[in-house]
């Protein structure tokens, strides 16, 4: 299985430029014409498969791929699924230090405004735990 830090693991999705989200629900997203199953990382170096499936898997460690590419980015916004619950004190201290603002928000508002900033050409990328029921 690969680990939730590891975007390039064996196994692991990834579309090598970072695009618009056209749809989400179902257990996954889509994007490009092609549909994703699972969560999702959305970077400067494209799309990524994430293995976080729920809030309690939402770590730092969890989140280094993004980390590893802060000097590339403005805002990380964080889908927590279908409901709002609190991210630990450590992302949102690791990403200050790289001066990257961190909105954590229901997954449905987490794309919408990924879609808006990206559309703006702005820094921005997407860490999103899929959902069943789009909102």
């Amino acid at each position: 299985m690969a680990h939730p830090s590891d975007p390039s693991a064996a196994g692991a999705g990834h579309f090598p430029r970072q695009v618009g989200i056209d749809a989400y629900g179902n257990g996954g997203f889509r994007f490009a014409d092609m549909s994703h199953r699972g969560s999702l990382l959305c970077l400067p170096t494209g799309m990524h498969s994430w293995a976080v499936e729920t809030t309690s898997q939402l770590t730092l460690e969890a989140l280094q791929p993004v980390l590893a590419l802060a000097s590339q980015l403005d805002v990380l916004l964080i889908g927590l699924g279908s409901d709002i619950s609190f991210i630990a004190p450590s992302i949102r201290d690791a990403f200050r230090e790289h001066r990257v603002i961190v909105e954590a928000i229901q997954t449905g508002g987490a794309v919408r405004t990924y879609n808006v900033l990206l559309a703006e050409e702005r820094a921005v990328a997407g860490a999103f735990i899929a959902v069943e029921n789009a909102r």
